[in-house]
């Protein structure tokens, strides 16, 4: 394509490949936007099921195989709707009918057999690839306490007697089964033998591997190292980068987008480091969710309370910060948080690296600083942390569902003082923003329930919100109001905590 600059080295056109239940296959002449759950159907996997196209319904889920930290591999289920099957290539993957065969079901399809958890048969598939994967957790632990099915339901109600977290499943719906005899199969699982799935978690998945790929709908390229992924960018400044595909996924099946250029960045080192020190915690772009979660745990209670409210495992196992923060949208979960925390984010092009304050970034509707040529590296969080955090993100649906608004509180107490005030909203202007009204007011005041019922009524002036179908002006300032005496009554003694 005559708009496309100069390819760096080793870029050369390739086929790209991948193993799909242990045999590999080639993506063969098909476009180039094509995603995997069309590839796979097209190519006789039909178990993956096309449900919604956008990724919240998990009909589509498959399993692909990820490294660790470890230098080990997981199970890790993703929604093949939003990934381009480019994306795959050199990848490792399973879907529902590369588990078990009729002959030999995989004990996760025995237990939703024995517990009748499908009727009509068509979420199933999705459901079984989100459980194999709960299934060979490495860290799957019965808790301590649970002994038996229904004690499980007391101080454990999401986690089974068998350690299955039940949260593995939250983006996978079912419209007839009902969810208790799937609830059922999950807690009924044993842990997992030593068969190929479980033996393939002690070696790395397979290493990405430079892509290019053109097709009459565009071009596709994966770079495999910051070099060649700026200096694409320099000679393509209106290219799409693609980490997650959360968010492209969806232009792409929904809008029917296609881009003359996608330049895929997830597998370049400098985007996947999470490095701390005494001073500050830096997370690449394009690490996933999932793996921040797993990696830092309570480290930075923030974003541990962030993370399992951001859409479901299936899309946390793919999305990351870059992606959430580079869309420039006013109603992201993430920037509300990192704006609490007073995060930086690092640019780079080929002229070099930036560092923002997270509070400059945002310009205008899904405008912001990033020029057109640069990509997002990293995020910083200084450290230290405030001792009292909160993540509220208001929605119709508990997970997995876009925030009507979102308020994220950094406060820190100092003998029932508050010393600092960091407020982080979404959902209530054109660009996520700061509460500095309301960050001022709190700043210095005693931590009472006066001082938070004066400042909750400035909280609820703070932004600009407005009418749309997921709710109204007026409800949205109610709800900033209303967070701020919930973190309250939350960590009403609080004043005990300091320093």
């Amino acid at each position: 394509m005559s708009n496309l600059g100069p390819l760096p080295d080793p870029l050369v056109d390739t086929e790209p490949a991948f193993t799909a239940n242990g045999t590999v296959r080639h993506f063969g002449q098909v476009p180039a936007h094509t995603t995997a759950l069309e590839w796979l159907r097209a190519n006789g996997l039909t178990g993956a099921k096309e449900g919604c196209a956008e990724g919240e319904c998990g009909a589509c889920a498959i399993l692909v195989a990820q490294t660790d930290r470890a230098g080990g591999a997981r199970w890790a289920a993703l929604t093949s709707c939003l990934i381009p099957m480019a994306a795959l290539d050199g990848a490792e993957l399973v879907t529902a009918e590369g588990l078990g065969t009729p002959e030999k079901l995989h004990p996760v399809q025995a237990a939703m057999a024995a517990a009748g958890g499908s009727q009509c048969g068509y979420c199933t598939p999705g459901f079984v690839c989100s459980m194999a994967a709960e299934f060979y957790r490495l860290d799957r632990q019965p808790p301590p306490d649970a002994t038996s099915p229904g004690e499980s339901e007391g101080a454990h109600p999401e986690t089974g007697p068998n350690g299955f977290d039940l949260h593995a499943l939250s983006g996978n719906l079912c419209r007839c089964t009902g969810y208790r005899p799937i609830r059922d199969a999950a807690f009924s699982l044993p842990m997992a033998d030593d068969d190929p799935f479980s033996r393939r978690r002690l070696t790395s998945a397979p290493e990405f591997r430079p892509t290019f790929l053109e097709r009459d709908d565009g071009i596709f390229i994966r770079a495999t190292t910051l070099p060649q992924a700026v200096a694409l960018l320099a000679e393509n400044p209106g290219a799409v980068l693609l980490a997650g595909s959360t968010d492209w996924g969806v232009e792409v099946t929904i809008r029917a987008r296609r881009a003359p250029l996608v330049i895929a960045i997830e597998s370049i080192p400098e985007l996947n480091v999470i490095h701390s020190d005494d001073t500050e915690i830096e997370i690449g772009a394009a690490v996933p969710l999932s793996e921040i979660a797993a990696v830092l745990g309570d480290r930075v209670p923030l974003l541990a309370q962030l993370i399992p409210q951001f859409a479901s495992r299936l899309i946390r196992n793919r999305a990351t910060l870059g992606g959430n923060l580079g869309t420039g949208s006013p109603i992201g979960d993430s920037p509300p948080a990192l704006l609490a925390l007073e995060a930086q984010i690092v640019l780079v092009s080929a002229m070099g690296e930036r560092v923002l304050p997270l509070a400059e970034y945002f310009t205008g509707y899904r405008a912001t600083l990033k020029r057109a040529d640069e990509l997002i590296k990293s995020v910083r969080i200084p450290l230290p942390y405030s001792n009292v955090t909160a993540f509220h993100k208001i929605a119709k649906r508990r997970f997995d569902d876009i925030s009507s608004v979102a308020v994220a509180f950094s406060l820190h107490l100092d003998g029932g003082i508050i010393t600092s005030a960091k407020i982080g909203l979404g959902g209530v202007a054109a660009i996520p923003l700061r509460a500095h009204a309301t960050e001022s007011l709190l700043t210095g005041q005693p931590w009472n329930r006066e001082t938070i019922r004066h400042a909750s009524a400035t909280l609820e002036r703070e932004g600009t919100p407005m009418d749309d179908h997921r709710a109204g002006s007026r409800y949205r300032s109610l709800m900033l109001s209303g967070a701020l005496m919930k973190l309250y009554a939350q960590n009403s003694a609080a004043p005990e905590v300091s320093s």
